[in-house]
């Protein structure tokens, strides 16, 4: 469900209205996310690091208000329940695209995401959902990266949030984890999505 977001009493009137117009309204950081405690988790637990970490992600997303906020023919609206749209790879060096709902608990989440990335592994092409009220994340655990950039096409307005995900090493037994962020700035600023990344290391210190 979502509901229309009134742009002239809202409080972000001027500056969605500011940064609406940009040719590239999208702004990123990179982070590292300590992932000590989540990885521990996910080895008593025997389940997926990769799914883990995208709920946890996608649980900090249900509690911060702009990242469910999306554009739509210039009408701001806001979604009930935000979902994940990922790259999946493929055996034979390729990727797919995987849709994944939110559950409200990690095991149910787990059991169906699963079932879809077994799917998308022996598809073949590219296929994207058109659903907005996601996130677009890409896993790349090959790369500890610094900062990340994106392919985009400007022609289409899109103004889902998307998170790239790194290698995660280890310095003197901490786990951490690069993280890229870019978000649409007539949704989101700095300080919202510095509230975003304070959630998810906290979800992410937080056994199961």
């Amino acid at each position: 469900m979502k509901y229309k977001i009134d742009i002239n009493s809202w409080i972000r009137k001027d500056h969605f209205q500011f940064f609406n117009q940009f040719d590239e309204p999208y702004h990123g950081v990179t982070v590292n996310i300590d992932c000590t405690i989540a990885y521990q988790t996910v080895q008593s637990l025997g389940v997926s690091f990769f799914l883990y970490y995208l709920y946890q992600s996608l649980s900090a997303s249900q509690t911060i208000d702009a990242f469910k906020l999306r554009i739509e023919d210039n009408e701001v609206y806001r979604y009930d329940q935000i979902d994940a749209g990922s790259a999946i790879g493929r055996p034979d060096g390729t990727f797919g695209f995987g849709d994944f709902t939110f559950y409200g608990t990690f095991d149910k989440f787990h059991s169906e995401a699963v079932k879809v990335m077994r799917r998308v592994e022996q598809e073949s092409g590219l296929t994207r959902s058109g659903a907005l009220n996601v996130i677009r994340y890409s896993p790349l655990p090959w790369i500890n990266f610094t900062s990340l950039s994106h392919a985009r096409t400007f022609q289409f307005r899109d103004s889902c949030p998307k998170i790239s995900f790194g290698k995660m090493t280890d310095t003197n037994g901490m786990k951490s984890m690069p993280v890229s962020i870019h978000v649409h700035h007539a949704l989101i600023d700095g300080f919202q999505l510095g509230q975003f990344i304070e959630r998810y290391q906290e979800l992410m210190n937080k056994p199961l």
